[in-house]
């Protein structure tokens, strides 16, 4: 029966690999051994294919970065809806197409039309709604600053809803 005895060489080879950061199936494919041959070397050499400290780390950057995108996200909501709450009582044209000739007429407004206003509100609940899950999501790691900053969109909201309603 013929042995493939371990050798010094398979000791430094192993060594050697494992500091350039290959793996331990990586290390025992180029040294022609087995993947438990390599894991008994490098135990006895005090080396450890445990990459709990790396994967930890790299957890940790992809949760900031999900953070950061998140925040991001909200703050694109925030400003899109407050865009929107600044049309809503905004001088607007009012146009339309058709008629036996297709004409165009358009006409100025002070503000828009009821069922425009009702459309903007819609479009400004998603986003504040949007916003505030988000929030929600990280309010963990969250500022209170940025919670305060919600709640008085909120209550702008709110006011804008109530003076719409008031003229109808």
């Amino acid at each position: 029966m013929t042995t493939n005895a371990v050798t010094p060489q398979d000791y430094d080879r192993v060594r050697e690999l494992h500091g350039q950061g290959l793996s331990r199936n990586e290390i025992a494919r180029q040294l022609g051994r087995s993947g438990r041959t390599i894991s008994r070397i490098a135990a006895e050499l005090g080396l450890s294919f445990e990459r709990a400290g790396a994967t930890a780390a790299a957890t940790e950057a992809k949760k900031a970065d999900g953070a950061a995108r998140r925040a991001q996200l909200q703050l694109d909501a925030l400003e899109a809806s407050q865009k929107l709450l600044g049309q809503m009582f905004a001088p607007a044209t009012v146009y339309n197409f058709g008629g036996k000739e297709n004409t165009y007429e358009e006409m100025r407004h002070p503000e828009p039309p009821f069922r425009d206003k009702q459309s903007i509100a819609a479009a400004i609940a998603a986003l504040t709604s949007t916003a505030l899950r988000l929030a929600e999501y990280d309010k963990a790691t969250g500022s209170e600053e940025e919670k305060g900053m919600l709640l008085e969109l909120r209550d702008q909201l709110r006011a804008a809803r109530d003076a719409s309603r008031g003229q109808q």
